[in-house]
């Protein structure tokens, strides 16, 4: 006899999100607010002269400001008041995380719970408002010393950061009003949205490129066929975990006696997500970002010479970008995941890994076991973000969506779907017992 877990998954359509009023609420205004960052990219901001700012953005498409304009769906290029995107807000929500298992005080408020999150995450807007306004002036001087300025100035300069700034907190609100009333995170859909903007400019390019003959057909269809599979194997593993078989003893409460319970503590493979390629990307374009502002002032130096090394498809550049991935991925999982603090956990609530004794085994048997998947998940990350570098280096042409790029669309697909199936189980929910119900008041009769 199927479950009622199985029963809900088999009777689950989206067929019936017709019915889910609630659901289909979010939907749209999720979709209304994914529309109106799509048409604030549009929209440049005051006192530049666009000619000239697509003449410079061109001679440096191949630095960090190529990376930013590919999560913000062009805003960049354009140098709308989207510009800096939520890439702020991103930037401060790690580095807050990072600072949480620094600095106590933090670290208290996080097992505070609630009022610790509601506290932290002000903590977040604060330091996003400091960054944008930083980012934005840097922005600004950068206009101004290109000669993208229509009239350079005082005025333009505190203009440039107000706008910039404003769009960033904009953003912020927008993703914060998708998380509570949409559906999805709301941050990763707005990136998710600036990189799907990109996806049919990269597909007419192939096309064309196939047409004028500098890429063959069986080249395009070989690709086409190898980003089928590469999203195949993200989502393997990305949904790939290590189940640790975790014991809990019989326990007396009152006169009960309850009987001992099993469950599994998972470990994802890929416990970092997208921030290893992420880090590392921006770290290896920074060098050919600093290097073409310094050529456009008239400099030359060791920076150019390092840019040659390291330029895309080169094998230094693939040789760094693996040894940053799996730095990043190490590191930022020894960040967000403590295994003491989880077999403390184990150890308060009576629970224990068979065979291993609580408290400090337990936390190197975790540590140890999360050591080994996590190199796996690095190596992973490695692979499906030099794929595409290796493709663009051999067929000698810009392929436009790389594999961070990939990484993101199919992480916040997954999750979008996975909170939209949630919906439609809850929803459902009532209506699989009231048949259950009246199927049981049947066979009695």
């Amino acid at each position: 006899m199927a479950s009622a877990a199985e029963q809900l998954a088999a009777n689950l359509n989206f067929g019936a999100i017709a019915k889910a009023d609630e659901l289909k609420k979010r939907i749209w205004f999720t979709l209304g607010a994914l529309i109106v960052f799509r048409l604030g990219t549009y929209i440049p901001i005051p006192g530049i002269d666009p000619e000239q700012f697509a003449r410079n953005f061109q001679q440096q498409a191949g630095g960090v400001l190529g990376l930013f304009n590919m999560f913000s769906g062009g805003a960049v290029e354009r140098m709308a008041i989207f510009a800096l995107n939520i890439m702020p807000y991103i930037s401060a929500s790690i580095i807050i995380q990072l600072l949480t298992s620094v600095i106590p005080s933090l670290e208290a408020l996080k097992k505070e719970g609630e009022s610790g999150r509601k506290v932290i995450n002000q903590y977040t807007r604060y330091l996003t408002v400091v960054l944008a306004l930083v980012q934005s002036w840097g922005i600004a001087f950068g206009l101004q010393s290109s000669s993208a300025a229509i009239e350079p100035g005082p005025f333009f300069i505190l203009s440039t950061v107000i706008t910039l700034t404003g769009g960033t907190l904009f953003l912020m609100w927008i993703g914060e009003q998708i998380t509570s009333r949409g559906i999805g995170n709301g941050s990763s859909l707005i990136i998710f949205a600036g990189i799907v903007a990109h996806l049919p400019v990269a597909i007419v390019g192939a096309l064309e490129l196939s047409r004028t003959g500098a890429l063959s057909s069986a080249v395009i269809l070989g690709m086409g066929v190898a980003a089928v599979a590469l999203v195949y194997f993200i989502v393997f593993m990305e949904r790939a975990q290590r189940r640790l078989l975790i014991n809990y003893p019989k326990r007396q409460v009152g006169n009960k006696m309850y009987e001992g319970q099993t469950s599994f503590l998972p470990l994802k493979l890929n416990t970092a997500g997208v921030i290893p390629p992420i880090f590392a990307s921006s770290l290896l374009l920074l060098p050919a970002t600093v290097a073409s502002f310094s050529a456009n002032n008239g400099g030359t130096g060791i920076l150019a010479t390092i840019t040659t090394y390291i330029g895309h498809g080169r094998p230094l550049y693939m040789v760094l970008y693996a040894a940053l991935i799996i730095f990043f991925a190490f590191f930022y999982t020894a960040v967000v995941f403590n295994p003491e603090e989880t077999a403390d956990n184990l150890k308060k609530h009576g629970g224990f890994i068979p065979g291993i004794r609580p408290g400090e085994r337990t936390a190197a048997f975790i540590d140890k076991v999360l050591t080994r998947i996590t190199l796996i998940g690095a190596v992973y990350l490695t692979f499906v973000c030099l794929v595409p570098e290796i493709l663009a280096s051999y067929s000698s042409a810009s392929i436009g969506f790389g594999g961070t790029s990939l990484l993101i669309v199919v992480s916040v697909t997954m999750d979008t779907v996975a909170q939209i199936h949630g919906h439609l189980m809850a929803h459902q929910y009532e209506g699989l017992v009231k048949k259950a119900k009246l199927r049981g008041a049947t066979r009695r009769r």
